[in-house]
């Protein structure tokens, strides 16, 4: 099995029941719509499976998402957040399980 696939299962699996404003395709679109805000592309050159660093996503921004996280979605993240999970996919996995808790 990919780690896409693997990925999508686990984000599958806790996104199960959840209020359409935070279910994981919700969660995915916001944070893809995020990361091209900042990178100044549009969301449509954003891979979702790409590594943020690879991207172009620096420390500065990766801090910022932090913010955006909390604010959006009333989470607690850890200011490491993009480099313990380091593509959209991953925060998505990660806010999906912690929003089901």
């Amino acid at each position: 099995m990919t780690e896409a696939s693997v990925t999508d299962t686990a984000v599958g699996s806790a996104s199960a029941g959840q209020d359409p404003a935070t279910s994981t395709q919700t969660i995915r679109e916001w944070l893809v719509d995020r990361v091209a805000y900042y990178l100044e592309l549009t969301p449509a050159d954003i891979d979702a499976g790409a590594d943020l660093a690879e991207l172009g996503l620096d420390s500065v921004y990766a801090l910022t998402l932090c913010g955006d996280v909390e604010d959006r979605f009333g989470l607690v993240v850890e200011p490491t957040m993009a480099w313990d999970h380091p593509t959209i996919d991953a925060i998505t996995a990660h806010l999906a399980a912690e929003l089901a808790r």
